[in-house]
């Protein structure tokens, strides 16, 4: 019997399936789903920064308007300091995921900033969270803010979620740093015990006859596996922390690969929102078969079998392999 369980933030999960934050979360009924169809952990979808800061300035409007006016008013509502404040719902439907599934329950923060807000990392704990993610997504567009600034916001943030919560904290990572090893391992010092890799920053695209840009979401595909599974393989042995594969796990040979470079779960999303939930048991399935096949007992027999540090030419992950893959094309030109 093949052993696929492994170990991601320090819980133990029956596999290295795990569902990442989607819409499918959304609905008691669609994590019940997931849970039923053998996902090892579901991460819950994101509660954004933006939904709480504008729900909690939209209160603070209404409970302070007209006070400068009438004294009695100054007492009529409770003060803002203990006042329960933002989406209470994505907490309480925390809480019956949790209740609903036998399976780990991730709780995720979307943000960048500092701030109050950041106070929903402990409600999100005390909602039955097993663990948290922080995804960090955040497009500097401005030329006056430089890298360094950028970066000791991350870890400042990092460093303030981490002082608030007991549970283990995940967090999510685009692959546009300048120095990303250097910053993985900082952002693992700042008090992360995972890493996810990677975000997606989705692109808008232009209406060029009405003159409009407009939200454009693409569901990605297995191409999109090989960015994190380069940094993967590059990272691990290197960093102290967990890493998690996100983007672009669609088949069973994905859940492999994402394993082989180092990632102790492949998260998935894309390819259990465009065929269902139950495409999680039909990838098991194949996980199961594949290692069975290839004379493997255990998930943890390979993990980190296909790293930077396992391989014969590690050189390829770097650029050593750029000109090499470029050249591959020579003979296949026609013209």
């Amino acid at each position: 019997m093949v052993d696929l369980s492994t170990t991601y933030l320090g819980l133990p999960l029956k596999n290295p399936l795990v569902a990442s934050a989607s819409p499918l979360s959304k609905k008691l009924d669609g994590a019940k789903r997931l849970a039923d169809a053998g996902v090892s952990a579901i991460v819950l979808y994101s509660l954004f920064e933006e939904q709480i800061t504008h729900e909690s300035l939209a209160l603070d409007h209404f409970l302070t308007q007209g006070t400068d006016s009438f004294a009695e008013a100054l007492t009529f509502f409770p003060d803002l300091d203990n006042y329960n404040i933002g989406p209470q719902s994505y907490l309480e439907h925390l809480t019956r995921v949790k209740k609903a599934v036998g399976i780990p329950v991730i709780g995720s923060l979307n943000g960048i900033s500092t701030g109050g807000w950041v106070e929903y990392a402990r409600l999100i704990e005390e909602a039955g969270a097993d663990a948290l993610e922080l995804n960090m997504y955040y497009l500097p567009t401005n030329p006056e803010l430089d890298g360094q600034e950028l970066e000791n916001t991350y870890l400042e943030l990092v460093r303030s979620v981490r002082a608030r919560i007991h549970i283990p904290l995940a967090v999510k990572l685009s692959p546009f740093f300048t120095a990303l090893p250097n910053f993985a391992r900082r952002i693992a010092e700042a008090g992360a015990n995972g890493l996810v890799l990677f975000n997606r920053f989705y692109q808008p695209d232009l209406d060029i006859e009405n003159l409009e840009v407009v939200p454009n979401l693409v569901l990605s595909t297995s191409l999109d596996l090989k960015l994190p599974l380069r940094w993967i393989a590059i990272l691990y042995g290197r960093v102290p922390a967990d890493l998690a594969l996100t983007g672009g796990v669609h088949t069973a040979e994905d859940i492999v690969k994402a394993v082989m470079a180092g990632a102790k779960v492949a998260m998935c999303a894309s390819e259990l929102i465009e065929r269902g939930p139950r495409r999680a048991a039909e990838m098991l399935a194949g996980l199961e078969s594949w290692l069975v096949a290839h004379e493997y007992v255990s998930i943890r027999q390979m993990t980190g079998s296909m790293s930077q540090q396992a391989v014969s030419q590690p050189a390829a992950f770097e650029r050593a392999n750029y000109m090499k893959a470029l050249n591959s094309y020579d003979d296949r030109l026609l013209y």
